[in-house]
């Protein structure tokens, strides 16, 4: 028959666990501290890996111009291009109203240019034929980050031609129908050169720049809905046609 086993006090028990602690809290504190010696070492890495990106994208950026600009001018031989391209876009197409497009028929090009380190920020520049609303023949907007990493903005000031300020009429529209809410319309597009309040975050700006300018012939190509909707119309009213021949040759047989 075994002996009983030792009975340990509580004394023993927390003497034993307070050790434990002890113990423990050294390792966590010695781990913690080789944690922080890797994480430098990732960061510095990280760093490193950035400065390097940075070069490549540079490199890359100079190479794309010739093909930037080739594709330019063939953009300039289909008529209405960019204002199909941002009308077709879902973001861009939620800010434009019915003059707004007008204006925008008068839109030969569209270029963005990004600073020489890229970070620093970049700009977008707007190329128009002479139109009714405005002197100007192209219109830029520039984003910036200075050295302490703050955002800021520039445009160009529209030249409007009398009784054509969009952004003006745009605020009058509003007024009028504010009864009408549903059929409101979108504040003016031309609005966003005026509006440096956010340049941190503008979306507008981060649109054209990383999803159209990338590859504008994509939106261009985008099927028209109301052509779509009208031949769906056309399909079913061809359908009702021929089931209503087919009523009357089973009443003649």
């Amino acid at each position: 028959m075994s002996a009983p086993a030792a009975k340990v006090s509580k004394k023993e028990l927390n003497s034993n666990h307070d050790g434990a602690d002890e113990i423990s809290d050294k390792e966590q504190q010695e781990a913690i501290e080789h944690i922080d010696e890797v994480q430098n070492e990732i960061d510095r890495l990280n760093e490193q890996a950035s400065e390097e990106i940075l070069k490549v994208e540079q490199k890359y950026n100079k190479l794309r111009q010739p093909f930037f600009q080739k594709r330019s001018e063939l953009i300039a031989k289909i008529p209405n291009f960019w204002v199909t391209t941002f009308v077709n876009h879902p973001q861009v197409s939620a800010l434009l109203g019915e003059e707004d497009e007008e204006a925008l028929h008068y839109l030969t090009r569209v270029e963005v240019t990004e600073f020489e380190d890229i970070k620093s920020g970049y700009r977008i520049d707007f190329y128009f034929d002479e139109n009714p609303y405005f002197e100007n023949k192209m219109l830029s907007k520039e984003f910036h980050l200075n050295e302490s990493g703050d955002p800021s903005s520039k445009s160009s000031e529209i030249k409007w031609k009398s009784g054509k300020d969009l952004t003006k009429r745009s605020s009058q529209t509003q007024n009028k129908a504010s009864r009408k809410r549903q059929h409101e319309e979108p504040e003016s597009f031309f609005t966003w050169f005026t509006d440096h309040s956010d340049a941190g975050a503008d979306e507008l700006g981060e649109v054209i720049k990383d999803d159209i300018w990338p590859n504008p012939l994509q939106y261009y190509l985008v099927p028209d809905m109301d052509d779509e909707e009208g031949e769906g119309e056309e399909d079913d009213d061809d359908d009702e046609e021929e089931e209503g021949l087919e009523d009357i040759d089973e009443e003649g047989g």
